[in-house]
């Protein structure tokens, strides 16, 4: 019988933190002092961007569809 491992949840206010942590004084300590991969951190910090990067998008969209109505 095998026995799975449980992951962790981290909460967004948590991830938040942390790669403000890392931004600041580097992953890798990042990583040692909350026990964590670094991997995580460097996932966390590209799943942020993506988010950001769709988020200025949409507004940049919806700019452009609020200024065709106006038209």
């Amino acid at each position: 019988m095998s026995t799975k491992k449980v992951r962790k949840v981290h909460t967004a206010e948590f991830k938040a933190e942390a790669l403000k942590l890392a931004d600041k004084i580097g992953v890798a300590a990042t990583a040692r002092e909350l026990k964590l991969h670094e991997s995580q951190l460097y996932n966390w910090r590209s799943a942020a961007e993506k988010k950001s990067t769709t988020s200025d998008r949409e507004s940049e969209l919806a700019a452009e569809v609020a200024r065709l109505k106006r038209q």
